[in-house]
This record gives C-alpha cells, structure tokens and sequence, in this order.
C-alpha cells in the first residue's frame, strides 16, 4: 500500500468522523442542555439522604437521580463513590451510577438520530432490567465484610477521575420549577454545568467518533458478520450479548462516545441485543475498572465486573428476545453509513444549537465558569498524585 493510498484511507476515515459528529452535534447540545437545566434543580447535597438502603423504592429513587445527572461515566463514578461515603446504600449508589449513564435525555436523542426509537426503548428497558439483576445479585452475593473493606477504601479519599466535576452542586432549590429554571441563578447553574459536561466527555465522544469513523472505512463488512457469526442467526443472538460488552471494555469509549461505535458494529451485524449490551457496558470499560481498583479495592473491582458483565448480559438477551418477538427490531442500517455534511435538516437544527450553545458558553465565561473550572481541574490534578 502505498503512502498515498494510506494518506487517502486516513482522510476517509476522517471525513467520515466529521460528518458522524455533524449528524450528532445538534442531538448533543439538546442532550447537555437539557442535562444542565436538571442538574440545575436537583441537589446533589440531598442525595445520599435519599438512598439508604437497597429496597424497590430506594432503587427507583437511585435511578431517577441518576437519569438527572451528568451522562459522562467518570463523573458519574466519582458521584457514586461521595453518595456511598456520604451514608448512601453500595447497592443503590451503584444503581444511581448505571442510571446516570444507561437512563438520560443525551443518550436517548443521540439513539434516535443514528440508530432508532427501538434502540431508545431498548437502552432504557434494560438499563432499568440491568440495574434490577444487579441488585439482585448484590443481595445474594455482596457480603458486609466486602462492603465494609470498600467503605475503607472510598474513605481513603483517593482520586479517580473528574472529582471536581462530581462534588459540583450549583442548584437552586427555592421557589417554583420554572422560576428556578430561567432565574439568574438557574441559567448561570444550567450554563456551568453544560460547559462541565462537555469538558467531561468531549474526549470520549471524539475517541468515539474516530474509532467509529475508522471501523467504517477500514473493516471490511465480511470480518464483522464472521465475527458476529451472522451466519448462524440463533447463535448469534446468544453471542452478541456476551461478545458486545467485551468489545465495550477493550474500546476504552464510554459515556455517549459509545453511540457512533455501537452504529458500526449494528451495521457490521451484531445482534440487537449485542448493541444493548455494549451500550451498556460503558461503566466497565479498562479505565474506569482501574477507577474502581482506587476507589474499592481489588476484590470489590472484581465483583463489580463479574455482576456489571452477567446482568448486562443478561438484560441485553432479555430485551433480544422480547423485541424480536414483538417484531419491533429494525433493518441493519443506522443513520452512520448515510452520514455527510450538506445542506439539510441537520444543518439547520445544527446552526440553531450552536446558536444556543454560544448563549450558553457566554454565561459560562461571563460568570466565573473559567476561574471555576481551572480550580476544579488543578484539584484534581492534586488529588490524582496525592493518591499515586
């Protein structure tokens, strides 16, 4: 191959990059807005009181404050970690984490614009299916003395990633929903933690996007259905939700950065239910496993991984089964094999947001956000080799 053909396969997987972003940026920016504006009326200081224990209510409290959190996986991980040290259920202060990553308006629009409303329907049936085997695991399996060496170890303090982010409560909490919202204070809180998000996943989404862009120009389709044995239509079903989260760990792609990847591989025929379980799977990815070896221990790591991988697992078959037999799977052809830039729709809806975004970014840098936000970043630059 010569170094013109590699120039030319570069520039193509890079094109296609672009325009996968292009497809997604107005989707996106509606997500982390909308995410900002939730975040801006729910207290995080009012959380670990919520989650006490592990019963049915606490669980579904946990996910609902999870669904009104940050969508970026190493906050959501670190949040998990102060609601546990603040007195927060294990069991439901890791619910709160698998919703906050499997449960928000984020990923539910970027869903819809590349891949379907199946997959939307999907995502959120087994992330509430996941997080119920989960604790059902938890309560069959976790035992005092493993919770209490965990305890030991979160208390040590010791960084993982976007702690700053995390401890970050802005709030307003007085007065009515919509006065909260579009109050001085509510719009400076929804513009903070709007830039914060995106400070927090951009990384995952543009690794997300050029993994995804090469996978579509340089994988030839026949690797793909081989792989996913397409060839052997109930095998398949089978092997994709247990080969999907496998893919998820060693692509080092989390939060929505999966979103582009998960497109390819649904284009390169792995199951539906595959594509669940890899969505799913963000939480375990090489990372964020060596973030819970620091914040857990070993043993706790461990056990994580093993249950995280058999209830995704489990939930992704559960939701292959169920669709297919209501007939609501769609054909393999996800928005990502049609992405290009032009004169259409998205555009429009593109240069509307941006419109938005560039509102949002002013109050940002109008009231402080950069001062906070290198406060927050050297803190956590102290903390990480504090913990080394």
């Amino acid at each position: 191959m010569t170094i013109v053909n590699v120039l030319h396969s570069v520039l193509e997987a890079l094109y296609m990059a672009f325009a996968m972003f292009w497809e997604i940026l107005w989707p996106l920016i509606l997500g982390f807005a909308l995410s900002g504006v939730v975040q801006a009326v729910v207290s995080k200081r009012e959380m670990g009181r919520l989650l006490p224990d592990d019963s049915p209510r606490t669980l579904a409290i946990a996910c609902l404050l999870g669904a009104a959190s940050s969508s970026c996986s190493y906050a959501a991980v670190a949040l998990a970690r102060s609601l546990f040290r603040k007195g927060a259920n294990f069991t439901a202060a890791m619910a709160f984490e698998l919703a906050s990553t499997n449960l928000v308006a984020e990923l539910a629009i970027i869903l819809v614009v590349l891949m379907g409303w199946q997959f939307v329907a999907a995502e959120f049936a087994g992330g509430l299916l996941m997080v119920a085997t989960m604790a059902l695991l938890f309560r069959a399996f976790l035992s005092p003395d493993l919770v209490a060496v965990a305890k030991t170890q979160a208390d040590k303090g010791i960084a993982g990633s976007m702690e700053g982010h995390a401890e970050m409560d802005m709030s307003v909490t007085d007065g009515p929903l919509l006065r909260r919202i579009f109050s001085a204070k509510g719009l400076t809180a929804t513009s903070h933690y709007f830039v914060m998000d995106w400070v927090s996943v951009w990384f995952d989404v543009a690794l997300g996007l050029i993994i995804a862009g090469a996978l579509s120009g340089w994988v030839p389709e026949s690797f793909w259905r081989s792989f996913f044995l397409t060839s052997h239509p109930t095998l398949s079903r089978f092997w994709g939700p247990i080969v999907g989260p496998l893919v998820a760990i060693i692509s080092f792609v989390c939060s929505v950065g999966n979103i582009p990847l998960a497109a390819v591989l649904w284009n390169g025929g792995i199951s539906f239910g595959g594509v669940v379980a890899f969505i799913l799977a963000d939480l375990i990815v090489l990372p964020i496993l060596d973030i819970y070896r620091r914040y857990y221990g070993m043993k706790m790591t461990l056990f994580i991984l093993a249950t995280f991988y058999f209830s995704m697992s489990v939930a992704a078959l559960v939701i292959e089964f169920v669709f297919r037999g209501l007939a609501l799977i769609p054909p393999y052809q996800a928005t990502v094999v049609q992405a290009s830039v032009g004169l259409n729709y998205t555009t429009v809806l593109n240069i509307v947001f941006l419109v938005l975004a560039g509102f949002l970014v002013c109050r940002f840098f109008t009231t402080g956000g950069p001062m906070m936000l290198r406060h927050m970043s050297s803190s956590d630059r102290r903390s990480q080799m504090g913990g080394w």
